[in-house]
C-alpha cells in the first residue's frame, strides 16, 4: 500500500485498486500458508475487493504474519502475476510472458491460462490456483515438465504430470472447493 500519504488519519483515506489487489495477494499468501480458513479466505477476499478505506483493508490482515511479495526478478521480467475471475471470466493466451508465480482465483467465475504460445522467464513456473464454485483450466505445450500437487474438496483437480528434463517446468498447486482445475496437455494452434 501506498507510502506517500497525506498526515490525516490514514484509516479514512481511500484506497486505490492496487491496494486492494495487494490486500488480496496477502490473503491468498495467509490462507496457502494456512493461517486463515477456506471460509474466511473467501469472506476476507470479497471485502477486499469492496473496500474503499485503508482501514478497511488493514483489519482484514491486521491479526497475520504477512510480508510482501517480491515483484520483479532480477532478470527483470515480473516474478508475480495474478488472474481474477470474480463472478467473471478472465483469459490469458496467446503471446504473454509467465511469471515465476502465477496466482489464478476464480471465485464463481472462470479463468482459461493458456501456456502453449507464453514465454518462460524462470525455470520454474507455479501456479496457484484456488477456485471456488468456479473453473480454471490450464493449457500447457508438450516438452514442458508438468506437476499438479493441488486437491479438490467437492471438486476437481486433475492430476496430469510430464517430465522433460532440461525443459521449463510448470507446477501447479492450490485448491478447488466445489468448483474445479483441469490441466491439458497440447500443441498450440496454427
Amino acid at each position: 500500500m501506498s507510502d506517500h500519504l497525506p498526515d490525516r488519519d490514514r484509516s479514512r483515506v481511500r484506497a486505490a485498486d492496487a491496494d486492494r489487489t495487494l490486500v488480496a495477494q496477502l490473503l491468498s499468501d495467509a490462507f496457502a500458508h494456512g493461517q486463515l480458513t477456506v471460509s474466511e479466505y473467501d469472506e476476507r477476499t470479497a471485502a477486499a475487493y469492496r473496500a474503499t478505506t485503508y482501514g478497511e483493508l488493514d483489519l482484514l490482515t491486521s491479526d497475520l504474519v504477512l510480508s510482501e511479495p517480491p515483484t520483479t526478478t532480477p532478470s527483470g521480467g515480473s516474478s508475480n502475476d495474478r488472474v481474477i475471475a470474480i463472478m467473471s471470466g478472465a483469459v490469458r493466451k496467446g503471446e504473454w510472458t509467465a511469471a515465476a508465480r502465477i496466482d489464478a482465483i476464480a471465485f464463481w467465475g472462470g479463468i482459461e491460462l493458456d501456456l502453449r504460445r507464453a514465454s518462460f522467464t524462470t525455470e520454474e513456473t507455479t501456479i496457484n490456483c484456488v477456485a471456488i464454485m468456479g473453473g480454471i483450466e490450464v493449457t500447457v505445450p508438450p516438452g514442458v515438465s508438468v506437476e499438479v500437487r493441488g486437491m479438490g474438496i467437492m471438486g476437481g483437480f486433475e492430476h496430469v504430470s510430464a517430465t522433460h528434463p532440461g525443459a521449463p517446468r510448470v507446477v501447479i498447486t492450490g485448491f478447488a472447493f466445489w468448483g474445479g482445475v483441469s490441466v491439458d496437455i497440447k500443441a498450440a494452434e496454427k
